[in-house]
């Protein structure tokens, strides 16, 4: 399935949704993406921001969607604000086997006080603390290698 330049994956929810193949609640939009309502929201006003061409995670995200998605999240927490008065926003991204879509997309919704949504840090056998300077200096290696493949 193509839509301009870009690919879609028939069979992705993701893509269907962005492109208005399946019925959603467009809040937003633009040539690169579309923000729905969530169907399962955590808060009322929870949004997804969705690309409107295939791409699953983070790392594929081409520099111009990626540069509107955050814009979008900027003007949708706006709006969020303006809306619900809330205690704070809440944007999140899950990746990997933790994309439960199997489409890129960005969660924003509004966050309350004692609201009973949390982060819930693992235990780890090692204190990760103790890390820090390895880890420190893993990552940084890391991305030199992959610098070097890209160019």
């Amino acid at each position: 399935m193509r839509r301009g330049f870009r690919m879609l994956k028939e069979d992705c929810l993701g893509c269907r949704l962005a492109n208005h193949l399946t019925e959603t609640y467009v809040i937003y939009e633009n040539d690169l993406l579309t923000c729905i309502l969530d169907i399962a929201p955590i808060h009322e006003g929870h949004i997804l921001i969705l690309p409107k061409h295939h791409v699953q995670d983070l790392d594929e995200l081409d520099q111009a969607t990626a540069l509107a998605i955050m814009i979008a999240s900027a003007e949708l927490s706006r709006a969020l604000k303006a809306c619900y008065q809330p205690d704070g926003i809440t944007i999140m991204q899950n990746g990997g086997s933790f994309n439960d879509l199997g489409h890129y997309h960005m969660h924003v919704f509004p966050r309350f006080d004692a609201d009973g949504f949390g982060w819930v840090e693992p235990v780890h056998e090692i204190d990760l603390h103790d890390r820090l300077d390895a880890t420190h200096m893993d990552l940084k290696e890391a991305l030199q290698r992959i610098r070097v493949v890209q160019k």
